[in-house]
């Protein structure tokens, strides 16, 4: 079944969408419509057709603490029929964490794993200029843990070698690996991975599914980049809802190795859902972006760990 017509789409979701979209850290996110959906409303809980958000922050809403963070960010997304949150990082976070904070910020997402089993999934996050200590926390995250990937942001480059161990152990676990790439006009930070640098990295472990998170923010490029390796799959979350992103996507990648993120609280569920919702795409296709593809690819860890979908 071929998509609904933009013109149309947008005309006939106006109103859900002026009831439901949320920004992280407005205010009046508690003024919503009497009959928006109500918090633990029903998901669409098809396997088929259910919503899992890979990219989410505690940043962007109030709570003193990760667990009140959470809490509110579920309120947000069961509004948006959004079934499954992957976090990373914790609050406060920091770019370049030297071990023992890194450890500090995945015990906090360890916390609320603990508390919503069936509704969080969580990532470790890792700097790889302490190799040594980021393989351990490997071990005790994923291995005997929980978690069923890793978030990689801008302690190295990740097209340098010594990366690679952390790679190849994600491969024995069929733990995903997360890479953050930019190609930011002013230049990147220190250490920040382009989508060119996931390249190489994604040449020298054939084997392993990688993400290229943000698409390197200028997705034109950077959907290039990583198109001939296909072992990656891309993240669209984070930017502004531009029409064509997820189309280009799908046309040069296939729609198999696009996945749909939010990078909540940076961003809002809402906008990011409508480069998905908008796209003129298929049904069928939109599926696999908001959910399918993810589902897919963590199948095998959650299986071993004995995690129901």
């Amino acid at each position: 079944m071929q998509s609904t017509d933009r013109r149309s789409f947008l005309s006939t979701s106006a109103a859900g969408v002026v009831g439901c979209v949320v920004g992280a850290g407005n205010s009046n996110l508690a003024a919503v419509a009497d009959d928006a959906p109500l918090a633990n409303a029903p998901f669409r809980t098809s396997e088929h057709d259910a919503i899992w958000d890979l990219h989410c922050h505690f940043s962007g809403v109030t709570g003193d603490t990760v667990e009140q963070r959470a809490a509110k960010l579920l309120e947000y997304a069961d509004r948006m029929y959004v079934q499954r949150l992957i976090f990373f990082m914790g609050w406060p976070w920091s770019y370049t964490p030297e071990p023992a904070e890194f450890r500090r910020q995945n015990d906090q997402v360890l916390g609320v794993l603990q508390r919503w089993p069936d509704r969080l999934l969580g990532f470790a996050y890792l700097n790889a200029s302490f190799p040594d200590e980021s393989l351990a926390e490997i071990e005790r995250c994923i291995q005997n843990g929980p978690m069923v990937g890793v978030k990689l942001w801008v302690g190295r480059r990740c097209n340098t070698e010594d990366v690679d161990p952390l790679i190849r152990r994600c491969g024995e676990l069929n733990a995903l690996v997360f890479q953050h790439t930019y190609l930011k006009i002013t230049g990147n930070l220190p250490g920040e991975s382009t989508p060119q640098d996931l390249a190489e990295l994604a040449a020298r472990n054939s084997k392993v599914p990688l993400i290229c998170g943000h698409c390197g923010a200028d997705w034109t490029l950077g959907i290039r980049a990583v198109r001939q390796f296909p072992n990656v799959s891309v993240g669209i979350s984070g930017s502004d809802p531009t029409a064509g992103f997820v189309e280009m996507a799908v046309r040069e990648l296939g729609a198999e190795r696009v996945l749909y993120g939010s990078d909540i609280g940076g961003r809002s569920f809402a906008s990011q859902l409508a480069k998905v919702y908008g796209a003129d795409i298929t049904d069928a296709q939109r599926t696999l972006i908001l959910g399918g593809n993810l589902r897919r690819m963590l199948k095998p860890i959650m299986d071993s760990k004995g995690m129901q979908q």
